[in-house]
């Protein structure tokens, strides 16, 4: 019978398998030795006994050369040795080391930008540590990091090591930290629609300029970056261009490595125009009711993707005003490329009832939980509303205590359950102001100043100010818990001390100190009530001898104690420097309660802020007072001095019933304003924070209970027009006013130029 090559070798191999296998055991049996001992040489501060643990050899037992390499990369993973040598001898394994030295100190040099305590923190090796060639080289790219986040990517570190007596060594890391890599020219390719000019003001990313000292936007930064494509869409989306993409974005460091060149490419594609606008939904909607009202949307108006959010958000906020608290609304669109249009329906349906579950914040250092938790308008257990969600975010970005909210939902432990994760990133909420300036109304001055907007984490506030002026010097202390007994009841007071000297304008100077007790609560979203007692001595001093003889009757002390309530209104979208939004507010006060004075006084102040155009805001205020005596004349020091900064082309107390005989201001009864201003740019780069301005001013104060020949006072009207400069500088904001009183009394006093300058630093 013949057999296959391929059988015969199997047959062969099988038959030899059991005399390799036993060859081969008979060979590692006779490499693995016992291991009788150990011996350890070379150690000076590590005991032998803890290397031997780190070797995990047993006396007793076998030993390979395999057991042996384990061992030895063991023994070299702990960091602690620059040399390790394993040899055996019979039945004995001889460990030879040399230790790494132990670091006395880590030291910097060179570094001019970064703070020794800010390296410090990147870094693993410290003092009484254990040198380790592997962890130096970790560190140096940590702090290489460090350096290229601050936009110094040129910066050289050269680890240095000094030796020492007992193995230790000064690990000293030299530090060239070169030029700082700033954004030297941005590009556009692929823009027609939009120069590369406009584009660049829509983007955060800046290129370098002397005057950006004060801005870190012109410094690369990989998520600034990101954030400017995100940007970008945005604004095309907002212009129509629904097919806009960032093809690619790119930062090229010079050869020099101290600049870098960023390119966008983009495609716009066509503009879009919005179709047919309808909504499609599956609610009852006898009780839904007609919610094209909220679309902003509009058939021929050129597409605008934030449009279409707002409307969503509209209409959600109206569902849920109406019960509806889970409703999905998709904006389905229909694209014809032909026409460019895009026909838009809104889908409405109900959503899946969700409730939430968990509340986490997280980020919050100094600000205790309650303080955040309390601004959130949805608590465990609620129904989810993504416009209470929303208003939450707002109410907390608000409240001015954190530079970064992150609000985001995550899965609940069921279906119909979800958490919301809250993050925020605090900032600092102290300021510490010293100024020096000057102003038409109160001449040269110095200012200082304690906030505390977020005092020990509770969100009360604390403020101690002093101004010390040519015509004017004041201190005030303010407290305020805004949580007053755990209820949304702020309570707080104020004490304060103010010199007056009104010379110029009524022949007399006035003292005042006094004490504001005051409580307030929200009764909406936008309304708010204020109750307050105040407590007031003023004193007319100074009184000059030719000054008016009603001037001069009113020379004293006087003790006013007054009740006052007011209504805030408040739809402003940025308190400090308002764009778009209302405000009003309105005063009543009530002197009688003890003290000297028996009166009743009415104010209303009110404002609204509208962009009719890119960077041009129109603004629109008014304001109007009364105070009536009760029983007996208004006081002196309780009458409206109208002009100055509330008046344009009207000096302070400018405008009003006047002695002619002696010139002096007597102050109104009565008084109203009404403004018109334009904020528009004026060619220069925004970050100058240098903008031109327009404005009408019309009103006019007049009143009095005095009487006599020498009075002059009428309600006549009275108006200014000009232009002005205002500059948010990094000392403070510095304006200056041009205007011409063209409507006026023949005893009014007027002014061309009202130049104000105020520092903060």
């Amino acid at each position: 019978m013949r057999h296959s090559p391929t059988s015969i070798f199997t047959h062969r191999l099988l038959t030899a398998l059991p005399v390799m296998l036993a060859l081969i055991f008979s060979t590692a049996a006779a490499l693995a030795q016992e291991v009788e001992a150990i011996k350890v040489e070379g150690n000076q501060r590590i005991e032998a006994s803890t290397i031997e643990t780190y070797l995990g050899l047993e006396r007793g037992s076998d030993a390979s050369a395999y057991d042996l390499d384990l061992a030895f990369k063991r023994l070299y993973d702990t960091g602690f040795f620059s040399d390790i040598r394993l040899t055996r001898e019979g039945g004995t394994v001889i460990v030879n080391v040399t230790e790494n030295p132990s670091i006395n100190r880590v030291v910097f040099e060179g570094n001019d930008r970064i703070s020794t305590e800010d390296l410090e923190k990147e870094i693993t090796l410290r003092a009484r540590s254990i040198y380790s060639r592997t962890r130096v080289q970790q560190d140096l790219k940590r702090l290489l990091d460090v350096y290229r986040r601050n936009g110094r990517y040129s910066a050289e570190i050269t680890p240095k090591i000094i030796p020492l007596e007992q193995n230790r060594v000064d690990l000293v890391y030299e530090i060239n930290e070169g030029p700082e890599a700033t954004i030297r020219k941005i590009t556009f390719i692929g823009n027609e629609a939009f120069s590369s000019s406009q584009l660049e003001t829509v983007i955060t990313s800046e290129t370098t300029t002397w005057y950006k000292f004060l801005s870190d936007n012109d410094k690369y930064d990989p998520d600034r970056l990101l954030f400017d494509q995100e940007v970008l869409r945005r604004f095309y989306f907002e212009n129509g261009f629904a097919d806009f993409k960032v093809v690619s974005a790119i930062a090229e460091l010079s050869p020099t490595r101290d600049a870098f060149y960023v390119t966008f490419t983009v495609e716009e594609g066509p503009v879009y125009r919005f179709g047919k606008i309808d909504t499609s939904t599956t609610l009852d909607e006898k009780k839904v009711g007609n919610l094209k009202e909220f679309i902003t949307t509009r058939t021929g108006e050129i597409y605008n993707a934030t449009e279409i959010e707002a409307s969503i958000d509209a209409m959600v906020a109206a569902l849920g005003d109406k019960g509806f608290a889970f409703v999905d609304i998709d904006p389905v669109s229909n694209r014809d490329i032909k026409e460019k249009t895009i026909d838009l329906t809104y889908k409405i349906s109900e959503g899946p009832r969700v409730y939430v579950d968990r509340i986490t914040i997280f980020g919050n250092v100094r600000t205790l939980d309650e303080v955040i938790r309390r601004e959130f308008q949805l608590s465990e257990g609620d129904a989810y509303s993504t416009s209470k969600l929303k208003r939450s975010e707002e109410r907390l970005n608000r409240l001015g205590y954190f530079e970064k909210v992150v609000v985001q939902n995550t899965p609940g432990d069921a279906p119909d359950k979800t958490n919301i994760d809250v993050e925020v990133q605090e900032k600092s909420t102290g300021e510490v102001t010293f100024g020096a300036g000057f102003s038409t109304a109160d001449g040269a001055l110095l200012d200082a100043g304690i906030k505390e907007r977020n005092f020990l984490g509770r969100g009360q506030e604390v403020t101690l100010r002093g101004l010390l002026a040519q015509e004017r010097s004041q201190i005030q202390l303010g407290f305020t818990e805004p949580y007053f007994l755990d209820r949304d009841l702020a309570a707080g007071f104020d004490l304060y001390y103010t010199t007056q000297n009104l010379q110029d304008q009524a022949s007399f100077n006035r003292d005042a100190a006094g004490v504001i007790l005051r409580a307030g609560f929200a009764l909406s979203e936008d309304w708010r009530y204020q109750a307050r007692y105040s407590l007031e001595s003023s004193d007319i001093t100074n009184v000059r001898e030719d000054a008016s003889v009603f001037v001069k009757e009113q020379a004293g002390k006087n003790l006013t104690s007054a009740i006052g309530q007011s209504f805030f209104y408040d739809k402003r979208d940025n308190p400090r420097n308002p764009t778009s939004g209302a405000y009003a507010r309105i005063n009543q006060d009530l002197a009688g309660l003890g003290g000297d004075d028996r009166f009743i006084r009415n104010e209303l102040l009110s404002s609204y802020y509208y962009p009719f155009a890119k960077k041009w805001i129109g603004g629109a205020t008014f304001s109007g007072g009364n105070i009536t005596g009760l029983g007996e004349d208004v006081p002196i020091s309780q009458r409206y001095f109208i002009g100055g900064q509330q008046f344009h082309g009207f000096q302070t107390a400018g405008i009003g019933p006047r002695d002619l005989s002696t010139d002096d201001a007597l102050g109104a009864n009565n008084y109203y304003i009404a403004t018109g201003e334009v904020k528009f740019p004026v060619g220069l780069p925004d970050d100058l924070g240098v903008s031109g301005v327009t404005f009408l001013d019309v009103g006019s104060a007049w009143g009095i209970d005095n009487s006599g020949s020498t009075i002059a006072d009428s309600a006549s009207l009275r108006a200014a027009a000009g232009f002005g400069v205002a500059w948010a500088s990094p000392f403070g904001p510095i304006r200056i006013d041009f205007s011409n009183a063209f409507l006026k009394e023949d005893y009014d006093r007027t002014e061309t130029v009202r130049f104000g300058f105020g520092t903060r630093f």
